[in-house]
């Protein structure tokens, strides 16, 4: 029975990097011995168990074989005789499939550290295409590992896996899981690319997909393609650390813009309730969370009425804020107003341009905040003249403020 840290833990190691997880594969152990040593079994499709002390994932080495379609189409073997070598053989990347023995020894069959030394992300073996999500988990490694690039031969095997279909049977929530870690990393766009390059974006996700090739106004987007710019704005929210809504947010604002009817290219009318539209299907489809659907929502709608802040009305900045509720829900207007800097700086040549309007729009909305609406319903004689009394008391409070922002 012979214990080994594999995977992850042992490549960032290698990388000088810190490791939240450390994954353990035991060989040479039955399931009864485990248990005889007083670890708790957790797992459901292939023997995982919990230790006693630590609680870390202890798994027997096993093997898998392909049975049908999708993540869930394997049957694993777990058995005494399952050597190291043909754990590592099962998994998706050089670079991940290291083990590191109790005596310290680095165990490397697959050249994994060359591949680290030499920055590229290679498939272990023909097992790769096998298991679709792969495709989605080496863009989520480029969208980390952004300096490393992807083998010739392996983005070769990715686009076989797409081309015979098999990416259509992932499940949305998989999607979705693989989805939000690449955009919490440190460049998101390297995702994109790389399911752009291998043919996985237009079936997973078509609508960002059809983003490229679009043209906008120079004069807005000197980077001209829409797609270009949603990709600059995704590295935007990485880069200022904002969270996952957020970069959600960023990644679908613009996807209305790809059904603009060519006779108005490269303007854009009415694209914000086209990409509300388009937002609404694709959550509905990933079964995105609530928190992220919903500000994406707020943001395909209402991110040119921020942008245009300056030139509002009073009347309708409060407009503004009722229809995203930011009276109520006052942190998540600030991550309209953190998305939209991103859009607003995810352009060529605007990375550091000044942007005014999140500080109006939160001097307005403190303003608001500030109207006492108990004690004017209080002095109204007639019940049904209340929310009339009380708008107009918010709308000169945006007045006064505003005025006094530019005094």
């Amino acid at each position: 029975m012979r214990t080994y840290i594999v995977g992850g833990a042992v490549r960032d190691e290698l990388l000088g990097r810190p490791s939240a997880d450390r994954d353990y594969v035991v060989v040479g152990a039955t399931p009864e011995a485990m248990r005889a040593a007083g670890f708790r079994p957790v797992g459901k499709d292939f023997p995982v168990f919990l230790h006693p002390q630590t609680h870390e994932e202890y798994a027997l080495a096993r093997t898998e074989r392909k049975s049908g379609h999708g993540y869930h189409g394997f049957t694993f073997h777990a058995s005494p005789d399952v050597t190291l070598e043909q754990d590592l053989a099962r998994r998706d990347l050089t670079i991940n499939a290291m083990a590191r023995g109790e005596d310290g020894g680095l165990v490397d069959p697959f050249g994994g550290r060359r591949d680290l030394e030499a920055k590229i992300l290679r498939h272990v073996g023909p097992a790769f295409a096998e298991d679709p999500v792969r495709i989605l988990r080496l863009a989520r490694f480029a969208a980390r590992f952004d300096d490393f690039t992807v083998a010739p031969e392996t983005l070769v095997l990715m686009r076989g896996i797409v081309d015979c279909g098999e990416v259509d049977h992932l499940v949305a929530e998989r999607v979705w899981q693989e989805l939000a870690k690449g955009l919490s990393e440190a460049k998101p766009s390297r995702m994109f690319e790389v399911l752009r390059d291998c043919g996985a974006l237009a079936r997973l996700l078509p609508e960002v997909e059809a983003l490229f090739g679009v043209p906008q106004r120079a004069d807005y987007h000197p980077e001209i393609d829409a797609g270009v710019h949603t990709m600059m704005v995704i590295d935007q929210s990485a880069r200022h650390g904002f969270a996952l809504p957020v970069r959600f947010a960023a990644l679908t604002h613009d996807l209305g813009k790809a059904t603009t009817p060519a006779d108005i290219l490269p303007r854009h009318l009415g694209h914000e309730q086209r990409s509300a539209t388009l937002v609404e299907a694709l959550c509905a489809r990933l079964r995105v969370p609530n928190d992220c659907r919903d500000l994406a929502l707020i943001m395909a709608r209402h991110h040119g009425a921020v942008h245009r802040a300056a030139e509002l009305r009073p009347a309708t900045v409060v407009e503004l804020f009722e229809k995203t509720d930011a009276l109520r829900r006052p942190e998540r207007f600030r991550q309209l107003l953190d998305a939209c800097l991103c859009d607003f700086t995810g352009r060529l040549g605007w990375e550091n341009r000044p942007y005014a309007s999140p500080q109006r729009l939160l001097t307005a909305l403190a303003a608001v905040d500030a109207v006492p609406a108990g004690e004017i319903a209080a002095a109204c004689s007639e019940r049904g003249s209340i929310p009339e009394r009380i708008r107009a008391a918010r709308i000169e409070a945006v007045r006064l403020a505003l005025q006094d922002a530019r005094d």
